[in-house]
This record gives C-alpha cells, structure tokens and sequence, in this order.
C-alpha cells in the first residue's frame, strides 16, 4: 500500500552541525519528524510530517505515571551512490510487534513504519552526514497519551521518529576498534523471567542507570549483567548483547528466558559466524566458567553487539574489583571481521551477501 502524509514545513529551521567529524550520539536532531494518531475503535490515523518541536502533553498522561512506552533504534546509512538505505527493517517491525504484545499496545503495522521513514528522510535528507563512521540514528517510539490515572492500558497513543545525524563509536584514529572494560554487576539486575528484558521500553534502560554509574568507580565504561535468579549466569553488557570467544566456540546468551533482548545486530552477528563457519552456541555461560577462561587463557574476545556501536570488543573484565584482561587487550579476529563485514554491508561499502539492506529510493549528493 502506498501512503501519502500531509507535510508541514518547519518556519525555523535549525543550525546544522558544522563538523560531521564530532557529532556524537544524537546531539542534533533534524527538523521534521513524522507523527500519527491511534484511537480505539479507530485504529492508526492522521499521519503527518511536522516540525520537530516541542509537544503539548497533559500531565495526567498515563505514559508519565505508568510508562506504558516502547521504542525502537535503527540506523540509516549513505553509500558510496549517494543512495539512502536502512538495515534489516522487517526485524525492526517484528521486535516492535513482540514489544507492542507485551506492553498492550496496539501493534504498528510494517508498512506504516517504512512509509513513516521515508516520509520524514525526505524531508530531511539534506541532514544526511556522509564523513567516515557516520549515520543517521532513527528512533520510533509510541507512548499512551489518555488521560488517566487507570492502571490500565490507554485507549490513544501516539507514534513519533525522530531522525539525528550521530557518529562514530569506539572507533581510533588508527582506523582500528577500540576496547573498553566492563564491570560485573552482582548487585542488580537488568531483568527477570516473566518481566519485560525482551521488550524495548524505557523502563529497561531507566533501571539500569545507577548499575552502569556504579561501574566508573572501577574505571568500567558499563556493566556485564548477570541473570536474577541466581547472579550465576553472564547475561548482556551494558544495552547491548553479548558475545563470549572461549577457544573456537563463540558463546551468547540464549532467548527462551525471555531476559534478553533480541538484538537485530545479535541475529546479524550469529548468522554471519554460522555462514563463516565459526562455532557459535546459544548457551548458558558462568561467570566461574568465564573466569577460569580468563586464567587459564582460553578466554580469546568478548564483544557487545547493538544499532549504536554494531560490535563493541571489550578489553577488560573486572570481578569484584579484580581486574582479568581478555588475551592481549585489543580488538579480537572475529570482532574485527564482524564489524567490518556488518558495517561494510551497511554502508554499502562490502557487498550485501546476506540480502539485508533496503534502500529508500532517496539519494544525496555530498
């Protein structure tokens, strides 16, 4: 189905950034952003591309008092053509649906999404970045707007995408991956079995805040969370999944706990190592068995994979306050072939063997 959405045009247009060699991670946001309405008994309606302003909210909203919110994270890129293209939307979508599932929101079809997308990009297009290491971050989020103080599911939602030119993470001057240490949180815990850890909502990442401030006091740029049941069992790093290179067996955390989220990057990665030919297992992995693998020197990589980062390599371990260095500190083999392959197949730089790139029929000439 085809969608055309009323424009309205920003009176104000805003700076842009001046060196697309230091955005940073959404720092600026384009002008427009895209909008649509969702009423009981309605459904979907009243979409829209408006400036990126400000927005009117009750403050009995219910979203405020009981976060009844999802939202998603996607990345667009420019290839070498000029050409606009996004990765692996349709899984975007499927995540959406599981996450709208669980929160009791009514579930956005795919193609609203896309078409939301494509809206808003052209629009925006001329925001673009194209230096090395740059993309344009997508955030679609829908909340519960009803006025209501019911601990109940609202009747009207709102969905909105925001667009943010952003930059590069853990990438060095050198062109090689950076690592960074982690800190093993014992104490909290990011998610439970029957909660809401596969579900992309606020909550997730609000809980986690005071765990990955606890992790600077040992010099850690975020945590490694264990599961809650027993504190036993590794889980993910930070926001991100994680991946465990111990001998010739890449180890990451299986789903059926309905704990982990279900990373885009977290399939890409698992596919790409089956098609390599790499061992690669969904099992459960101890932090006793991580550690042992740290000592005795079987422990070859550790690395996180997200939208944000796509493949983090992790340097350090720290246990308890003692540090266990992963082999020699750098970037590992199979982190570096992933994020070049990930990226490449992204950026249009390496060709899309796994067919996972869709364009948006929207160009920019740099």
């Amino acid at each position: 189905m085809d969608y055309t959405f009323p424009v309205t045009r920003t009176k104000h247009p805003k700076a842009r950034p001046q060196d697309e060699n230091n955005l940073g991670f959404c720092n600026y946001f384009t002008d427009h952003m895209f909008m649509m309405d969702y009423d009981e008994g309605q459904g979907w309606h009243d979409g829209r591309v408006v400036p990126n302003e400000p927005i009117a909210i009750d403050p009995a909203s219910c979203v405020l008092h009981y976060a009844q919110m999802m939202f998603e994270g996607m990345k667009a890129y420019l290839r070498p053509d000029g050409e606009i293209q996004i990765f692996r939307p349709d899984m975007n979508a499927k995540r959406m649906a599981r996450t709208a599932e669980r929160m009791v929101i009514p579930e956005l079809p795919e193609e609203i999404l896309i078409a939301g997308i494509k809206a808003v990009f052209k629009e925006d297009a001329d925001w673009m970045p194209s230096a090395e290491g740059t993309s344009m971050y997508i955030r679609p989020f829908i909340f519960g707007n009803e006025i209501s103080f019911s601990a109940l599911p609202a009747k009207h939602y709102t969905f909105i995408i925001l667009l943010a030119p952003t930059g590069a993470y853990y990438a060095s001057n050198s062109g090689k991956l950076g690592t960074s240490r982690i800190y093993v949180q014992d104490t909290y815990i990011r998610a439970a079995k029957g909660g809401t850890g596969f579900a992309k909502v606020g909550g997730n990442y609000g809980g986690a805040m005071r765990a990955s401030l606890e992790a600077k006091k040992y010099n850690c740029k975020d945590v490694l969370w264990l599961d809650a049941a027993e504190h036993k069992y590794v889980e993910e790093i930070g926001t991100s999944n994680a991946f465990f290179r111990i001998g010739d067996e890449v180890i990451t955390a299986p789903l059926d706990s309905g704990t982990i989220l279900p990373g885009i990057t977290r399939d890409s990665v698992i596919q790409l190592l089956k098609k390599w030919g790499v061992k690669v297992s969904e099992r459960k992995l101890s932090l006793d068995e991580l550690v042992a693998a740290a000592k005795d020197g079987s422990l070859k990589e550790i690395f996180a994979s997200g939208t944000a980062a796509v493949i983090s390599p992790i340097g350090c371990l720290n246990v308890k306050g003692t540090d266990y260095p992963v082999a020699d500190g750098e970037a590992g083999e199979i982190a570096t072939r992933l994020y070049h392959d990930l990226y490449g197949i992204q950026t249009g730089t390496v060709e899309d063997y796994m067919g996972w790139t869709y364009p948006l029929g929207i160009s920019v000439k740099k």
